[in-house]
C-alpha cells in the first residue's frame, strides 16, 4: 500500500454537514456490531490506519484518561461474552474477543481515579493508529464530529391539556430485516416494513402516521407537550420524560419504520432559510418556533419515524448494547470501526470554547448520519449544557484508533512504518 505523510489540518476542511443534528437512533437489542463493509462501502471508500506514538497524540499527557475506564469496562463484559475467536469488528481491526479478555482483567483491576496508571496502561498494552480515508487525496485523515444527547421533555400518560404528540410503541406488524443474511454485499443494510398478502411492503411515513394512521392501536408509550421536542427525541433516539407529579420516564429506541432519513437542516440551508455557517440545532429550533405551520410540514419532510419503549435499566443504551458515558461514548460508522475500541479524539475547536478537544473517547454507538471512514458522533449526556454542546458540535477533526499489541497481526488495513507520520495540530 502507498506510503503518505499524514497530516490533520484545519485546511483539510469538513467532509459535509451530515445531520447538522446528529443522528444517532440505534437499536441495542440486536446489535450487529460485527458487520463487514459491503463491496459498494468499500468501492467509495479506501481506509488505512497508520501507526504513530502516543507522544504524537494531541493532549494525551494532559486527558483524565481514567474518565474513560468506566466505558471501557462496559464494552469488556461485551467482548467478555464471545468466543475468543469471535472478530471484533470489521478487516481484523479490532482482533478477536480473546485478544481483549486478558487486557480487560488489567481494566478491571485499575484504581479509580488514577490517571497515570489509565495512561500508563494504553502505553503499555496498545498502540495508536492515525484513521485515514486515503480514496480522499486532500483531506484523508480529516473528518466531521458532530454531538449528540439525551433529550428532556414533559410529558403525561394520557392524552389531556397540552399533552397531544404521542410518543408510539413498536408496532406489532413492523418487520425489521438484515439484508446481510440474503447476500454478503448487502452487509450493514436493513429494511423495515410489514407484511400485506405475503409481501414485505413499506411501513408508513412519519407523515402518515402523524395524521393517525396509528391511532386507535394502543401504541401510545406517553404523551408531551411539544411536538419540536418528540422530533429532536427521534432525532438523538434517547430521553427522559418528565411527568407533572415530578417522577420520569427514560424512553429509548426500538425500532424505526424503514424510510430514509432526511436532514431538515440541509433543506432549509438549500432554501435559503439558514446559512450553512449559522447551521445548528438551536438555529433549527429558532425557525420551527417562527413558522409553526410551516414547521410542522418541514419536520413530515423527513419520512423516518422512530419507536420507543420504556428503560428500566441505566442509558441511555448504544449499538454495542451498553449504557452510554457521558463524553465518553463515540458513535462511528461500523462498516469501518469496531464497537469497543478506545479512540483518541481530536477537533480543532470546541462548539461552546475555543479550545479543542482532545480526549480518550470508546466506540459504542452508530448512528443514521454517521457515516464515513473519519466520522464521529460524541454522546455529550443529558441536560441544558449537554443539549447545548451537542447542538452546537460540527468541528473538523480526526481520531486515532487504540489497538491492542497482541491483535495488530489481524489488521488488514493497518500500516507499519519505519517513521511515524508528522501529525500537525492546529489550523495553520
Amino acid at each position: 500500500m502507498k506510503k503518505w505523510r499524514a497530516s490533520v489540518s484545519a485546511r483539510a476542511g469538513v467532509l459535509g454537514l451530515g445531520l447538522l443534528v446528529s443522528a444517532c437512533a440505534v437499536s441495542p437489542q440486536n446489535p450487529d456490531e460485527d458487520a463487514k463493509p459491503s463491496e459498494e462501502a468499500l468501492k467509495t471508500a479506501q481506509q488505512t490506519l497508520v501507526p504513530v506514538s502516543f507522544a504524537a497524540l494531541p493532549g494525551w499527557s494532559a486527558d483524565t484518561v481514567f474518565d474513560a475506564i468506566p466505558a471501557l469496562r462496559k464494552s469488556c463484559k461485551t467482548f467478555g461474552r464471545k468466543p475468543n475467536d469471535r472478530a471484533i469488528g470489521p478487516n481484523g481491526i479490532g482482533g478477536t474477543a480473546g485478544d481483549w479478555k486478558s487486557l480487560c482483567t488489567q481494566v478491571y483491576s485499575l484504581p479509580d481515579g488514577d490517571h497515570a496508571k489509565a495512561r500508563s496502561f494504553f502505553e503499555a498494552n496498545f498502540q495508536p493508529y492515525l484513521v485515514s480515508d486515503i480514496a480522499d487525496d486532500d483531506k484523508p485523515a480529516a473528518g466531521l464530529f458532530t454531538g449528540y444527547y439525551e433529550a428532556g421533555l414533559r410529558g403525561a400518560y394520557r392524552q389531556s391539556g397540552p399533552y397531544q404528540t404521542p410518543l408510539y410503541k413498536r408496532p406489532d406488524d413492523l418487520v425489521l430485516v438484515g439484508l446481510g443474511e440474503f447476500k454478503s454485499q448487502w452487509n450493514g443494510k436493513r429494511l423495515a416494513g410489514r407484511l400485506e398478502n405475503g409481501q414485505l411492503v413499506p411501513y408508513a411515513s412519519r407523515s402518515e402516521i402523524e395524521t393517525g394512521k396509528l391511532r386507535g392501536k394502543n401504541l401510545e408509550l406517553v404523551w408531551v407537550d411539544d411536538p419540536v421536542d418528540a422530533f429532536f427525541l427521534h432525532i438523538q433516539g434517547s430521553g427522559r420524560v418528565q411527568f407533572a407529579d415530578g417522577s420520569t420516564m427514560r424512553v429509548g429506541y426500538d425500532g424505526h419504520n424503514g424510510h430514509d432519513y432526511t436532514s431538515i437542516g440541509r433543506i432549509l440551508i438549500d432554501r435559503g432559510e439558514v446559512s450553512k455557517e449559522d447551521m445548528s440545532m438551536q438555529a433549527i429550533r429558532q425557525w420551527l418556533a417562527t413558522h409553526p405551520q410551516k414547521g410542522q410540514e418541514l419536520m413530515r419532510e423527513n419520512a423516518s419515524f422512530i419507536f420507543f419503549r420504556e428503560l428500566k435499566d441505566e442509558g441511555p443504551v448504544g449499538a454495542q448494547g451498553v449504557a452510554l458515558t457521558p463524553g465518553r461514548s463515540l458513535a462511528i460508522d461500523k462498516r469501518y470501526m469496531p464497537l469497543g475500541v478506545p479512540m483518541w479524539l481530536y477537533t480543532f475547536t470546541d462548539p461552546v470554547s475555543t479550545d479543542p478537544i482532545s480526549r480518550l473517547v470508546v466506540t459504542q454507538d452508530t448512528g443514521g448520519a454517521i457515516k464515513g471512514v473519519v466520522r464521529g458522533d460524541v454522546f455529550w449526556g443529558f441536560g441544558k449544557e449537554a443539549a447545548e454542546r451537542a447542538g452546537k458540535m460540527k468541528e473538523p477533526g480526526s481520531y486515532f484508533a487504540l489497538l491492542p499489541l497482541n491483535s495488530l497481526s489481524k489488521c488488514q488495513v493497518c500500516e507499519t512504518a519505519e517513521d511515524t507520520p508528522e501529525v500537525k495540530t492546529s489550523a495553520k
